[in-house]
């Protein structure tokens, strides 16, 4: 499978970057002493813009870690399962002998 473009290590950086500069900037701008402006209604054109270029951002995981992700939690509940298995049936023991204790006695 070809790589896309822009998802090297530095490309991603990069995006880190500038949406970090992005994320504070709007706060050093705004000062206690001034009035917040009225926001400006986009209109939907520019809204379903603006939406189909936060959607280019994603990131989506390829066919290969979505299937070692998979087998690793498959692995993982059987291995639990195997651990709760375990621990109810020592338990279950545990509780019979001393129910065969007690109506000994």
């Amino acid at each position: 499978m070809a790589k896309k473009p822009g998802s090297g290590l530095s490309a991603m950086k990069s995006r880190a970057a500038k949406t970090a500069a992005a994320a504070v900037a709007p706060s050093t701008q705004a000062t206690a002493s001034a009035p917040a402006a009225p926001k400006k209604r986009t209109s939907p054109m520019q809204f379903a813009r603006e939406v189909r270029a936060e959607a280019r951002k994603i990131t989506w995981t390829t066919r290969k870690e979505t299937w070692i992700t998979s087998v690793m939690v498959f692995i993982m509940v059987v291995v639990t399962a195997g651990f709760f298995f375990v621990v109810d049936a020592g338990l279950s023991f545990g509780v019979n002998q001393l129910l065969k204790l007690a109506n000994a006695g």
